[in-house]
């Protein structure tokens, strides 16, 4: 009887065999997860490995359970030999809290990608469990799919195996040998994948009611005649033509260009895709972009052609004309730009329009006031940002009820980043301001967070610094944006609350230079003095960072690209701090500045006058 049981198990486990969407040979196409604990892992970044194993993980699998600690074993034998080890949960049912809760509780050592739309899984043909996907780097090649052996199991005990696949697949790889065994089916539990092979709903998926609506929420934004995407989604042919690319962009999580981790935060202006959305997006491409019936919504999407977002500013700043030559290094310009208004002012919000986006990197706008910086001659950079445009970086509007305070006597300064490009050209960049009509209950400010002292050592993939800061008021913070240049990697912010939890702000997994974000939180946060904010910055200094100017260097904090910095900013306001409190402390330390002025001024014309010549 106990056999008979035995053998309906595996009869029920195996099931029929499967035909899998990959088998040994085809390419892998690229793609990009994040694990259980919200790191980045992306195919292609793997290309200096000789093999990379992915074995299929799911919570309450006693089969994946025993046999991890086989995989473990054989990570342990290779891992002296460049090849790379992770997990994939593509279950609907699982989510990152219960498989890192899964992976603590059985110690599994490996990191799980979260496969949360399936799209990957179901590329790749994953139908169980404990199914192992040995790939070959040097051309991305499927070498292996199937169990790490032949031992089925479903306690904790785990007979020693006939057949060790997954050990032989390696051994060949690493020996330019071809993989005898390439492919045997896997024993793992099942993967309940509800799309994997329902084409023919997919092929009905509306162009028309669907996929171009959906464009337009969160492409066409940028992806228009006068927007800055690199071409225009004007039509079903347009789109159409460029699906394989957005499918694949889709893949590796390149766009929407939105790099904040879905599972911290909700912020405004999310550009990211929902899961369902990528998968319609994706599902539809893969059956062919079907036409369907039905108008075509992006003919009828017009240019951007605004000036200004916001209307006509009510102060615009002509940023002094640049001439920027067509090849060589240009020094960051910080052309000063005098205050016009003759009065003090509340700043609403500001616009910064680059004259020449082919040549301007970035713009930063900062105020020089002499309360924050009393120096005769100013600060060469400005000591208070109120702005700035990068590719990606929205106009700033502050919160309601706040505004920022902009003194009669205060400069401006702007840091302009050019870059050449091949073309001699000329630079004219405006600066809008847009002003309160009265002062504001709340003033704003913008607070900064980095280390300005580090080294990362030629080649390091990952340098992390922390940088620290306990708040002594009451805030409220309403944004964070990371900064760093070529080699930034990843940001996060963590809040330690007095109550004595713990909140991640902001996790930054995959930072991508070419998109500055501001992430506003959707609802303001609260922070109670007491609350230590850890700020963490990493670089990837390394040949794999393909966007890296020089892995051969060391590299220090500098203004340039090619140098580094890992700066969070955020903007916030105190809680006690009203306008007219504001002001009257202001009031204060000018009264304060001027008489240290004039006492000054006392003992160098008494020092004059009671000084003798001797002859």
């Amino acid at each position: 009887m106990n056999r008979i049981l035995k053998s309906l198990a595996v009869a029920a486990i195996l099931g029929a065999p499967s035909a899998y969407a990959l088998q040994p040979g085809d390419v892998v196409e690229d793609f990009r997860l994040l694990d259980e604990q919200g790191h980045s892992h992306q195919l292609s970044y793997l290309s200096d490995k000789k093999a990379v194993v992915i074995m299929t993980q799911g919570n309450g699998c006693q089969i994946v359970r025993s046999t991890v600690p086989t995989l473990k074993a054989i990570r342990d034998k290779y891992q002296s030999r460049d090849v790379e080890f992770v997990m994939m949960n593509s279950n609907l049912q699982d989510t990152r809290e219960d498989v890192a809760k899964e992976s603590a509780d059985f110690d599994y050592q490996i990191p799980i990608m979260m496969d949360s739309t399936q799209l990957i899984g179901e590329s790749m043909g994953v139908t169980r469990t404990a199914e192992v996907f040995v790939i070959d780097p040097k051309n991305w090649h499927l070498v292996y799919h199937g169990p790490v052996d032949d031992h089925l199991s479903y306690g904790t005990e785990r007979a020693k195996a006939t057949h060790n696949y997954l050990d032989d697949a390696l051994t060949a790889v690493l020996d330019d040998q071809p993989v005898k065994v390439a492919s045997a089916q896997s024993a793992g539990c099942l993967v309940e994948m509800p799309e994997a092979n329902n084409t023919a709903a997919h092929a009905k998926i509306s162009y028309s009611k669907t996929i171009a609506p959906l464009l337009q929420q969160k492409c066409v934004a940028c992806h228009r005649e006068g927007g800055g995407a690199p071409f225009a989604m004007t039509s079903y042919q347009v789109v159409k033509g460029f699906s394989p690319m957005m499918r694949e962009v889709i893949r590796v999580k390149r766009m929407p260009p939105w790099h904040a981790d879905p599972h911290y935060g909700t912020f405004v202006g999310d550009r990211s895709l929902t899961v369902a959305q990528a998968q319609t997006l994706v599902h539809w491409i893969e059956a062919g972009a079907p036409r369907g019936g039905g108008p075509d919504p992006l003919i009828k999407v017009k240019p951007d052609l605004a000036a200004w977002k916001h209307g006509t500013p009510d102060l615009i700043l002509d940023v002094p004309a640049f001439d920027i030559p067509a090849t060589g290094t240009i020094d960051y310009q910080y052309p000063r730009l005098h205050n016009p208004l003759g009065h003090d002012a509340w700043i609403a919000a500001i616009e910064l329009h680059p004259g020449n986006k082919q040549t301007v990197h970035h713009i930063l706008a900062f105020m020089d006031d002499r309360v924050v910086n009393p120096s005769p001659n100013g600060s060469r950079q400005g000591n208070i940002q109120i702005g700035g445009y990068a590719p990606g970086l929205s106009p700033v509007v502050f919160e309601k009820d706040t505004g920022m305070y902009l003194p009669k006597d205060a400069d401006f300064v702007i840091q302009m980043h050019y870059t050449a490009n091949g073309q001699a050209m000329t630079d004219h960049s405006q600066v809008g301001l847009y002003f309160l009509k009265e002062p504001p209950k709340y003033p704003i400010h913008t607070g900064m967070m980095g280390q300005f002292r580090f080294t990362i050592a030629p080649g390091e993939q990952s340098h992390t610094e922390v940088t620290t800061k306990v708040w002594d008021r009451d805030a409220i913070v309403y944004s964070i944006m990371p900064h760093a240049h070529l080699r930034g990697k990843a940001a996060k912010m963590t809040a330690y609350f007095p109550d004595g939890h713990t909140q991640i702000l902001l996790n930054v997994p995959k930072y991508d230079f070419a998109w500055q974000t501001d992430y506003a939180f959707a609802q303001p946060l609260n922070v109670p003095k007491g609350t230590k904010f850890v700020w963490e910055m990493t670089w990837d200094n390394s040949a794999q960072n393909l966007s890296n100017p020089d892995p051969t260097k060391a590299v220090h904090f500098g203004d340039q690209t090619w140098d580094e910095m890992g700066i969070g900013f955020f903007g916030f306001r105190y809680v006690d701090e009203t306008a007219a409190s504001f002001l009257a402390d202001r009031a204060t330390k000018e009264k304060a500045l001027e008489e240290a002025k004039t006492a000054s001024s006392k003992i160098a014309s008494a020092d004059t006058n009671g000084s003798t010549t001797a002859h």
